[in-house]
């Protein structure tokens, strides 16, 4: 009998897998995956067992890593910056690390510790001790040691129990210890959300605990009575401000994704689907395309539920002549973009519709249009407030409530005082800000003005990606169109991925 491989074993499974999925459909809500053609699962079939988990980062060298530690080392002076890692989670869902601890290290290990050292210019990292029967369970995790060292580029890797002696060691002096001061962001978070998460639960009085951040600084001070306990979020936020080349690239690949889901959730949306169907769309696409989870919970809000900005319940049913409005990214290795296009669950808008949304387009465009580099966000308001003066003297209004709500929205931009386009984009959704004077490039941003009849609670959106270039600006996620007339050659296309049943 021919001896089999664990591969070959595992291609034969999947071969088989394959057969069975030809001849049934696999269901996502209510669609089918068309994801998997013949080509596609011939490839799988014969490909290697996948390998587990690289021990360190694969998308960000650890040269960049390493400029950044050198970075701050320059901003703390003589000082030394002390962050720690997440803990590991109390329920069945992959590891994420903290993104200031994952920013400056691309380690992925619970409980690691990072100490900057500014005056000797050189870092530490403590590690927790091997677990080899979670490793038999769950596949190896980077340990204390020389490889360790070498894959991270970090100069010592030693075991977390060492950070004691470390600390005497800077407690003796009284040095000045920079640590995060805000709670740690996670999966689908911003810092809004977890400091108000963290103010909620301190002032709850059937719970109160301190944040992790807090306790942390406590025992800092405790045994470091001599030293400043100073904020180290606020050199890692202006540092963050600008992306390198790379990062920069795994957003334009949130971006696509985004855009691919915006896209295939135009061709199969129709009246008496579920808005949770619309957002099944979202996650095969992501997924399929080796996404490690979710930017943040899927906006999908039909007819009236758009009025409220951040509705998520998901259970409405989509009706005809609803607007839909999809705002939807993935996470794609710690870095998230934020993506919206709104189309009508039909497939056609309606003559106001055309009205609403196309004055609506026009404006949206016009802000687009004036952004560029080098200038403060006041003087690219003030560009694109002059033409939308223009748009709205030419625009063939027919319902006053439509010219009223675009009269508002320009009257929006005339403010001289406004000097910001949107939200920053990154390792979080509404990712960290700090002071800035103008647009330069590396800086991220998305735009999302909405045009609203409250009384109506008519509410429509767009929102693209944007990077600010030398010479310019790059729209990642222009590639999906919001014109009335490329919204609606979309839904008349066959979809890639799924189809309604």
């Amino acid at each position: 009998m021919r001896q089999r491989t664990v591969a070959g074993l595992h291609a034969e499974a999947l071969a088989k897998a394959c057969c069975w999925l030809a001849r049934r459909s696999l269901g996502v809500g209510g669609l089918l995956v068309l994801g998997l053609s013949a080509g596609a699962a011939l490839m799988l079939a014969a490909a290697p067992l996948r390998a587990q988990k690289p021990l360190f980062t694969t998308t960000v060298p650890a040269s960049e890593f390493a400029a950044r530690r050198a970075a701050l080392m320059r901003s703390i002076g003589d000082g030394v910056a002390i962050v720690r890692g997440a803990t590991e989670r109390p329920v069945y869902k992959p590891f994420r690390q903290g993104a200031q601890f994952f920013y400056l290290t691309g380690v992925e290990v619970p409980r690691a510790m990072l100490l900057v050292d500014g005056r000797a210019k050189s870092s530490t990292l403590f590690l927790p001790a091997r677990d080899e029967r979670m490793e038999r369970s769950e596949g190896p995790l980077l340990g204390p040691g020389p490889d360790a060292e070498r894959l991270s580029g970090i100069e010592r890797v030693v075991a977390r129990g060492d950070f004691d002696a470390a600390l005497a060691a800077i407690a003796a002096e009284g040095r000045q210890i920079f640590t995060t001061f805000r709670p740690e962001a996670l999966e689908a978070s911003t810092p809004g959300q977890v400091r108000t998460h963290a103010r909620k639960t301190a002032d709850d009085k059937w719970d109160g605990r301190k944040s992790r951040e807090d306790v942390f600084r406590e025992k800092l001070a405790a045994l470091s009575p001599k030293s400043e306990i100073a904020d180290l979020d606020r050199i890692l936020d202006r540092m963050r401000l600008v992306k390198s080349a790379r990062e920069i690239a795994l957003v334009r690949e949130s971006s696509r994704l985004a855009g691919e889901a915006m896209l295939e959730a135009m061709r199969v949306a129709r009246p008496g689907m579920k808005e949770h169907e619309i957002e099944a769309v979202g996650d095969y696409v992501f997924k399929a395309h080796g996404s490690q989870g979710i930017g943040y919970f899927a906006l999908v809000a039909t007819g009236t539920n758009a009025a409220w900005p951040h509705y998520h319940a998901g259970r409405a049913t989509l009706a005809d002549g609803d607007l839909v409005l999809f705002d939807y990214a993935p996470d794609v290795n710690y870095y998230t973009s934020d993506v919206t296009r709104m189309f009508p669950a039909n497939g056609r808008f309606t003559p106001r519709q055309r009205e609403m949304y196309g004055i609506y387009a026009k404006l949206y465009e016009a802000l687009l249009t004036s952004i560029r580099p080098h200038v403060a966000p006041r003087v690219v308001i003030a560009a694109a407030h002059r033409k939308m003066t223009g748009i709205m003297k030419t625009f063939a209004f027919s319902d006053p409530k439509v010219r009223a709500a675009a009269d508002r929205f320009v009257a929006g931009y005339a403010n001289a005082n406004r000097n910001s386009l949107g939200h920053w984009i990154g390792m979080e959704v509404h990712d960290v800000t700090a002071p800035y004077e103008t647009l330069e490039p590396g800086m991220m941003f998305t735009i999302e003005p909405a045009l609203t009849i409250p009384d109506e609670r008519i509410y429509i959106r767009l929102e693209d990606a944007i990077v600010i270039t030398a010479d310019g600006y790059e729209n990642m996620s222009g590639f999906v169109p919001f014109d009335i007339e490329g919204v609606e050659r979309v839904m008349r296309e066959e979809p890639k991925y799924v189809r309604a049943r």
